[in-house]
């Protein structure tokens, strides 16, 4: 195994999620890593759904809930930080199809998986472990909890990021440091980087060589679909990146 697609809060936007897969030789990667909120926010939770099923199944090597699939597969709304959030998450799952209801039931609904990925211990996981579906992990919060591990794979900031943290108690032959790596893709489809791109990450993980892509889709394109039944300040944002 060597290339890895890194995709992350994709949330309903068909374009945007096209966009990637159409322009990524999905035949040179080897696996993909899906970290969750594929759903909600946008107004087509079931043609992405359709979409993601349509990848040769065996390349997913991790697809886990976040925050969003939670919410909306669980209806429990108490956590959102504003009441268009949980109006929007409420419609969302009105409109789930037969299909994508028993989907998101197939898939890792822990938030976080632990993995080897050749001689590499992997974690991924949708926001943090203090909080798996609700906190993000930045540079002030990575704690020893991360320590065993070589690289981790995050999402739900929306905000791409590339970080190296060496711990203390390592190996005399690396000089007492241990380093993780923490790799955040940013969001295919509602990314708050105050740039409007598609975002996602490509780690050839025998080298370590990790891309950060920001492809330009059309978003106005997308955001004329929305039907104006939920709250225009998820459509808007698609304009700016915010």
């Amino acid at each position: 195994m060597k290339n890895l697609l890194i995709l992350s809060d994709i949330h309903a936007n068909l374009t945007a999620l096209n966009q990637v897969l159409d322009n990524v030789d999905v035949g040179c990667i080897d696996r993909i890593l899906l970290l969750g909120d594929i759903v909600d926010y946008g107004p087509r939770t079931n043609e992405v759904i359709s979409r993601i099923k349509d990848i040769p199944q065996q390349k997913i090597l991790v697809n886990i809930w976040g925050n969003h699939e939670q919410a909306v597969f669980e209806g429990c709304y108490t956590r959102f930080s504003s009441d268009r959030g949980k109006r929007c998450a409420a419609y969302t799952k009105a409109g789930l199809s037969e299909g994508s209801f028993e989907y998101l039931s197939r898939m890792n609904r822990q938030g976080w998986q632990e993995l080897m990925i050749n001689d590499k211990k992997c974690l991924a996981v949708h926001g943090s472990l203090e909080d798996v579906f609700w906190e993000s992990i930045d540079s002030g919060n990575c704690s020893e909890l991360y320590k065993e591990y070589d690289y981790v794979f995050s999402g739900h900031s929306h905000i791409p990021c590339y970080m190296e943290k060496f711990y203390e108690g390592g190996s005399r032959e690396y000089r007492g440091k241990k380093r993780t790596v923490f790799l955040n893709p940013g969001s295919v489809g509602q990314p708050r980087n105050h740039n409007p791109n598609a975002n996602f990450a490509i780690l050839d993980i025998c080298s370590g060589a990790v891309s950060m892509h920001s492809l330009e889709y059309d978003y106005k394109a997308e955001m004329e679909l929305f039907s104006g039944q939920v709250d225009v300040f998820y459509r808007d944002r698609l304009e700016k990146g915010l």
